[in-house]
């Protein structure tokens, strides 16, 4: 918009406000409005019909690009696949008795019969010699199987897969499918000893064909794609580029791994699109012509700029409707905002009819509401702020527990302790499994009673086999729900201040079952004990533990009480030189969000 359009616009309304010199605010509310929105739809009414050309060619790439991204990944998905199924056959390869034998046949025919899009899965030796292979076609006699690439490279390049480009299967007989092959250096037991082979998996080809032909870019637009040498993968003219009336400018593409360029092939302009797929290193090209993508610029620039106009005739009629509407005084609001000054909050303002500031008294009534509802939502966050702190807490992982774990695990493989390195990795990674569970805080019995006998495996080979243990559970209790993490800090107490320092050895005892209509956690410790001082003081003011998860015995305490109520949580007895008991109330809860019982014990605090 010019200058001289701005000034004119600013001075007219200038003039008429010093002509009338009114001061209703109806009148400036109505004049103003008209002005801001007149000035506001001219500005972007104008700007959308300069830019639209740019808009509408930037929105034509972005399609472009997605279309093409959504096509990459789609491929991704499928190669991935392939990758994992031929991970899976690189594993059971590796792990497989003397090669060839009928369990590995038996575990190949299983793959292929879950795979459709598989055609065959076959093993060849270093030599070229076929070991293993589904279905048991017979190799050609006319094929020299060591000097294709599907086998040379991956024996060349071991870290490496190797996808063909679509070809006709000609290494079997009677056999003629259209495939890509997916092929990697494998590894065998042969007459006792490892050797390398090359593991051959065939795709049907029809898969990927299925994913690209519903492509398209505009009216005439498509898509392509071609290996890192060239090769067309895929065209949907490949007929009319194997005879030679088609040909597409794979040079250029070959020039960039990804991006776009605007070319001009055979007398046309047109957007490339490129975007390389992970894994196989295929180009996916999209091809969109120009002229399309200017013919769709048109005819949004001319519907904006209809729009554009009408909208702004719309708003300013609107905005003058609004404004008259708007007369009466401000007092009634006045006189409300004082009372809420003085700290009434339960009034409501009543405005009947079309008032100057009827839409400033329903904000002040919302804003008055909204003030009553905060002071209601203080007791919410603050108990929530402290379950946010309890579930900080119960997250965290000493970092000088997993040391000394991880130290022990060294210090068993430097002395050959296989076994016991096995049991202890094997109980860590269990103990972490449970820990995260996926972001839940509610997990089952069975759950918390796995994540408590791994750790206390765990403890027991830290401390040389110090203490016994024993987890016993009724049957019935298995599948109730619990908060999580609830036993290790018990178990944690029991350890690291009640058997660590015994001269005998110490025993746990975990049991849990339904007593009084609850469900009851014990942990019994034959350790050292406590005195009545501490036991008095252990749930009100406890000292986090520096061995342990971070996570106390008060913190458990809090945390079921602010879940469940006042009526559950911990009960402690313990005895100097006799040990300690731990009992730990829960509600019986089936249910899978059992924090329902939090929500209305809170909506009833407030």
């Amino acid at each position: 918009m010019s200058q001289r359009l701005f000034k004119y616009l600013k001075n007219s309304f200038m003039g008429i406000i010093n002509s009338f010199r009114i001061k209703s605010i109806q009148f400036i509310i109505t004049v103003s409005f008209m002005f801001i929105t007149t000035l506001a739809m001219v500005f972007v009414g104008t700007t959308i019909y300069n830019r639209i050309s740019n808009l509408a060619e930037q929105n034509a790439f972005i399609n472009t690009r997605q279309i093409i991204d959504q096509v990459n990944l789609n491929l991704d998905y499928y190669l991935r696949s392939m990758l994992e199924t031929s991970n899976y056959l690189d594993n059971i390869i590796y792990y497989n008795e003397s090669i060839p034998n009928e369990k590995l046949t038996e575990q190949m025919n299983v793959v292929l019969n879950s795979r459709k899009d598989i055609v065959t899965l076959a093993v060849f030796s270093s030599e070229g010699e076929l070991v293993a292979g589904v279905p048991p076609f017979k190799v050609k006699n006319t094929v020299d199987i060591t000097e294709q690439d599907w086998f040379k490279v991956p024996l060349q390049e071991p870290a490496n897969l190797f996808f063909s480009s679509p070809h006709v299967q000609n290494l079997f007989e009677g056999q003629h499918n259209w495939v890509v092959s997916l092929s990697r250096q494998v590894t065998f037991n042969k007459d006792g000893k490892k050797v390398k082979g090359v593991l051959l998996v065939d795709m049907n080809f029809n898969v990927i064909d299925q994913l690209c032909q519903k492509v398209s870019l505009g009216k005439r637009g498509y898509i392509y794609i071609i290996d890192s040498k060239g090769n067309i993968v895929y065209h949907p003219q490949q007929q009319l580029i194997n005879i030679g009336l088609k040909r597409e400018n794979i040079e250029e593409v070959l020039e960039h791994v990804f991006g776009r360029y605007i070319d001009n092939f055979g007398g046309e302009e047109r957007l490339v699109t490129i975007q390389t797929v992970n894994y196989s290193r295929w180009r996916i090209v999209g091809i969109a012509y120009m002229d399309e993508i200017v013919g769709i610029k048109k005819d949004i620039g001319n519907y904006v700029l209809w729009i554009s106009a009408l909208g702004m005739l719309i708003v300013i009629s609107i905005s003058a409707f609004i404004s008259a509407k708007i007369s009466k005084p401000i007092k009634q609001l006045e006189k409300s905002m004082k009372l809420v000054e003085e700290g009434q909050f339960d009034i409501n303002i009543d405005v009947k009819g079309e008032a100057e500031v009827a839409q400033l008294s329903k904000t002040f009534n919302l804003m008055v509401t909204r003030i009553r509802q905060l002071m209601k939502q203080i007791v919410h966050e603050q108990e929530a702020k402290r379950i946010s702190e309890i579930n900080a807490l119960q997250a965290q992982i000493n970092p000088h527990f997993l040391y000394n774990t991880l130290d022990s695990i060294v210090w068993m493989a430097e002395h050959e302790k296989s076994e016991d390195v096995i049991t202890m990795v094997t109980a860590l990674a269990k103990l972490f499994r449970i820990s995260i569970s996926r972001g839940k805080n509610i997990i089952t019995v069975r759950e918390e009673l796995e994540h408590a006998k791994n750790y206390l495996v765990i403890q027991k080979k830290r401390y040389k086999n110090k203490f016994e243990f024993e987890i016993e559970a009724q049957g019935e209790v298995l599948d109730l729900k619990t908060p999580k993490l609830i036993l290790q800090p018990i178990i944690e107490n029991a350890i690291y201040h009640g058997i660590e320092y015994m001269v005998d050895k110490g025993f746990i005892k975990v049991s849990v079952s339904i007593a009084d209509g609850k469900l009851l956690y014990q942990v019994m410790d034959n350790g050292l004990g406590m005195e009545p001082e501490v036991l008095n003081n252990l749930l009100i003011n406890e000292p986090k533990s520096k061995k342990g998860s971070g996570v106390g015995v008060k913190n458990v305490h809090e945390r079921i009480q602010l879940y469940f109520g006042r009526e559950y949580g911990l009960q402690i007895e313990s005895e100097l030189e006799e040990g300690t008991n731990v009992k730990i109330w829960l509600p019986i809860v089936r249910d899978e969000n059992p924090e329902g019982l939090l929500h209305e014990k809170n909506d009833k605090a407030v």
